[in-house]
């Protein structure tokens, strides 16, 4: 960055000194975060708190493109009734296949009979209102779909989140589940275990998977994952009803497709008939896609979406969801000074509801570049190391527990962004309206150094998962409101 133009007198050095190394804690009711600061004295140590403006947007198709991949829960359900973010529709594909081709069931393919055929989920957890029943419905992949491991979006970049081009049809099962019973211990033939999401699927369709078995030649549906995928190209599922997303793992030891079947060995009586059960995985070979559709009709999201005017709450929900567009008057204004802490505070807007729809993991803040008309990451203050991950904490993106003015927990982020603001008040860094959202992951420009330096996309992954996390936050419109959103400055005078 450039040097500040100024002379520093002796005496400023000296107090610049003693004021970098009589460091402790400062409190605003709560610590400020991570690392020393001078005390404020109003003498060499002051503190300024600069106002906020808030603008609430949901994302689109346009400007939102997030992809998703097998490594990350998937999540499965219906939000029906979220009071203040809508609705949630949550579907997920998947496959499940042989372990190793070519394949064949154990026994001739003629003296083998159909006892049942289960779809087999790993259940991770419950978003929502895990007592309210949930109907699952599992359907086949249409052949027409364009759904398999290989393709570009699967093997390169996942399908965007968005989309649902995935056609299906044919009700193979349906199970009307309990989400809060989910995690009780299942014992059935050779598998006894917990977290087992399990719905029975069409005789008719175990039938047809045996009679694979016996197709000979080229076109042998066992005989290679191709042979395989003409025959059958995976799961399609959907719920009905209910008021919660169920997290699976599709890479868990208990995601699988069970078949039950009978060998008669070619014998009668039936009392030698042997019982056996083969497994079809999730493995290297095995597409997937999560599909999550938002309707935010009347609600209060869709009221605030858009507004010209500066809002009061901030709505920010996970991919695909919501964010919110910050402008801070007030730092252009900011005259020469050394910059010790700049943070940009956000609360909770506690509601009963966030019991049942919880926050976000992580929040995220960005600005937005009009010279190139892209988002990028804070300038100076995120930081990519290459052989570890991105400096989240030290930038704020997880939060802090505290209480509101009525003994509320509630969640706090304190973004740092004391760099950044320290260049914007050397005149080295221009100042950016900045962005405040949830995303599974984003796609912004990222810069070593100063203005000048060149920048690149940078995938930056800052959820675990999609689908699920939502908060309310204050805005900055009222001044009056000690909870309100605001930029706090810690500094020296020059």
């Amino acid at each position: 960055m450039k040097k500040l133009q100024l002379a520093f007198p002796l005496g400023a050095i000296i107090i610049s000194i003693l004021v970098l190394f009589s460091c402790s804690k400062i409190n605003e009711s709560t610590t400020l975060g991570e690392g020393l600061i001078p005390p404020i004295d109003n003498i060499y140590t002051f503190d300024t708190v600069l106002d906020v403006q808030v603008f609430n947007d949901t994302f689109s198709i346009l400007n939102d493109s997030a992809t998703y991949t097998s490594g990350s829960h998937h999540y499965l359900g219906m939000v029906s009734n979220d009071p203040i973010f809508g609705k949630t529709d949550a579907r997920m594909y998947l496959q499940l296949k042989p372990s190793y081709f070519p394949f064949s069931f154990s026994g001739k393919p003629d003296s083998l009979h159909i006892d049942s055929v289960v779809l087999v989920l790993e259940y991770v957890d419950t978003y929502g209102d895990s007592v309210i029943p949930q109907q699952i419905n599992v359907y086949e992949v249409a052949q027409s779909s364009n759904f398999h491991y290989d393709t570009i979006y699967t093997r390169q970049k996942g399908y965007r989140i968005r989309d649902n081009d995935i056609q299906y049809a044919g009700l193979l099962g349906s199970r009307t589940v309990q989400p809060m019973l989910l995690n009780d211990s299942v014992k059935v033939f050779q598998d006894t275990t917990v977290n087992q999401l399990r719905i029975r699927l069409d005789d008719n369709f175990g039938a047809r998977l045996l009679s694979y078995d016996s197709t000979s030649g080229s076109m042998g549906a066992y005989k290679n994952d191709s042979a395989f995928n003409i025959r059958f190209k995976g799961f399609a599922l959907e719920s009905a009803s209910g008021n919660s997303l169920v997290g699976i793992n599709l890479n868990g030891t208990n995601t699988k497709l069970a078949v039950y079947y009978r060998d008669d060995n070619g014998d009668a009586p039936i009392a030698k008939w042997d019982t056996l059960v083969t497994y079809f995985n999730f493995t290297s070979l095995s597409a997937s896609a999560q599909y999550v559709n938002r309707d935010y009709s009347g609600t209060a999201v869709e009221l605030a979406a858009g507004q010209t005017a500066p809002a009061d709450i901030a709505y920010i929900q996970n991919t695909p969801g919501t964010y919110a567009r910050i402008k801070i008057p007030g730092l252009a204004g900011l005259n020469n000074r050394i910059v010790h802490r700049a943070e940009l505070i956000m609360e909770q807007v506690y509601d009963i509801s966030d019991s049942l729809f919880t926050a976000p993991t992580g929040l995220f803040l960005d600005a937005y570049d009009p010279a190139v008309s892209k988002y990028r990451t804070i300038p100076y203050d995120f930081q990519i190391d290459y052989t570890s991950a991105p400096n989240f904490s030290a930038l704020g993106v997880y939060h802090f527990w505290k209480k509101d003015l009525f003994g509320n927990p509630i969640r706090e982020w304190r973004f740092n962004i004391s760099r950044y603001v320290q260049n914007v008040v050397n005149d080295t860094e221009p100042v950016y309206d900045l962005r405040v959202h949830s995303p599974y992951s984003v796609v912004d420009l990222y810069r070593v150094g100063r203005v000048g330096n060149p920048s690149s996309n940078y995938n930056i992954s800052i959820n675990s998962t999609a689908a699920k996390g939502r908060v309310r936050l204050h805005g900055g419109g009222d001044s009056s409101n000690p909870q309100r959103m605001r930029l706090r400055v810690v500094y020296s005078k020059l």
